[in-house]
């Protein structure tokens, strides 16, 4: 016979909190590593998954781009609090603009734009414009689990190397529609510093309300609560050779953000495949790409409602008041049954989150790590369970002169078996257990342990 192990579950005798979404929690979230990998990905340098299959984006150039626009409209669509659409340019497939947008909770109406070219001239172009593609995908990864004021577009253009085609049709569009756009910032090769002087460019003009999103810009980057070591080139007049100046054509405010021209610090692999990951700074990359999350999630306001959570002991508290609340097995991706109150103490060591939903925003707080209560542990000595892996038939036996209550729960934290008293041996019959991880949790005056079980 085969002993089970135990799973030895630490005791906690203090109280922990799960950091805030502040503004300033909101920027510390922009995660370098997934910046790389979005870039390895996307610049043709590692192979991804798209529409199911294992793929290589070989190639962004307009004429055989469909591959990283649907790449594009992949990483948006898994995101919650997102509707994305492919914009076909002048309705010709092919063609498109792929454009994901978060509806604001306040002001739907309030629009502000972070957008970036996704085509290029050569294979690879990490920094131009893979670069500023990622740092999109990013902002709205992490933007998405938030409660906004105002409505964000994230959008990424096709078409910007043979004229600023998909930017320009969207502009009009908006224009003729007469949408409420009162911000653009435009990303546009932001992934190299050669002389690591940490220099970006701020490119403006005085078209409706620029010159203050420059301003609100440099306000956040000289903000000493968010510890930005940036220097900053505002350039006035800034070029007309990107996106946003289809912006400034049709009336909007519009900024482009990105890596120093104007010192002659862009870089020496511009239009060529020579501009690969390997050429870009990541240090500098994801600095600026912090300060332009600073300014998106400054604009689109934080909406009051407090996803964190606080750890007292085994007991998990939602911190928000007055909200209803849904418990999650963060290692399993699902909602725990009935565990609907804004308190939860786990029946098995794991990860926990719990979704809020407060008025007409839901958020889901991060995921807590969480060791379950014993003080003392029964030993290999005292009990012993088998088979484990088990089939139909588990037996507990106890070498110990008390009684042991048990009870077995899924991996979900639902009880599926209860009130079994062991004294000596003791068969549960496991037959109707669907496959997979189970713990057991048995106690006595004086001992507790918990013991995972397989069912095969």
């Amino acid at each position: 016979m085969k002993k089970s192990s135990f799973i030895i579950l630490s005791f906690l005798i203090f109280t922990t909190f799960v950091s805030g979404q502040s503004i300033s929690e909101v920027i510390n979230k922009v995660n370098l590593d997934s910046l790389k990998l979005t870039l390895r990905e996307f610049s043709g340098e590692q192979p991804t998954i798209v529409n199911g299959n294992s793929v290589t984006i070989q190639s962004r150039v307009q004429s055989n781009n469909e591959l990283a626009a649907d790449y594009l409209y992949q990483k948006f669509n898994k995101l919650d609090n997102i509707t994305v659409t492919n914009q076909l340019i002048d309705g010709e497939a092919g063609r498109r603009n792929v454009i994901a947008t978060q509806i604001g909770k306040t002001n739907p109406d309030n629009i502000y734009i972070i957008c970036a070219h996704y085509d290029s001239v050569a294979d690879f172009c990490a920094d131009d414009n893979a670069s500023g593609t990622a740092a999109v995908l990013e902002i709205a990864r992490i933007l998405s689990t938030q409660c906004l004021d105002n409505t964000i577009v994230y959008a990424l253009w096709d078409e910007e190397e043979i004229g600023l085609v998909g930017s320009a049709y969207y502009a009009n569009q908006a224009q003729t529609n007469g949408d409420n756009i009162l911000g653009v910032l435009n990303i546009d090769m932001m992934g190299y510093d050669g002389n690591n002087d940490n220099n970006f460019d701020i490119d403006v003009r005085n078209f409706a309300n620029s010159l203050a999103m420059k301003d609100d810009i440099v306000s956040i980057l000289n903000n000493p609560t968010y510890g930005f070591t940036l220097n900053v080139n505002v350039v006035n007049p800034g070029t007309t050779a990107s996106d946003h100046s289809r912006f400034w054509n049709n009336g909007f405010s519009a900024v482009l953000v990105g890596e120093s021209w104007e010192t002659n610090d862009e870089t020496p692999f511009y239009h060529s495949s020579g501009d690969k990951y390997n050429t870009l700074n990541f240090p500098y990359y994801h600095e600026l790409a912090k300060l332009i999350m600073g300014y998106m999630v400054t604009k689109g306001g934080l909406v009051n409602v407090d996803n964190t959570v606080t750890q007292s002991g085994t007991v998990l508290i939602a911190n928000q008041n007055a909200a209803n609340y849904q418990w999650i097995n963060c290692d399993t991706n699902m909602p725990i049954s009935g565990a609907t109150n804004q308190s939860y103490s786990p029946n098995a060591n794991g990860n926990y989150a719990v979704e809020i939903v407060s008025g007409t925003c839901t958020e889901v707080s991060d995921c807590v790590s969480l060791n379950v209560l014993s003080t003392e542990l029964f030993n290999e000595n005292e009990i012993n369970i088998y088979p484990n892996p088990v089939k139909d038939h588990l037996t507990i036996e106890t070498f110990i002169s008390d009684s042991i209550s048990a009870k077995l729960y899924d991996i979900n934290g639902k009880l599926v078996i209860k009130n079994i008293t062991i004294k000596g041996l003791k068969v549960l019959n496991t037959e109707s257990l669907t496959p997979g991880v189970y713990f057991l949790k048995l106690k006595n005056k004086s001992k507790k342990g918990t013991f995972k079980v397989v069912k095969d």
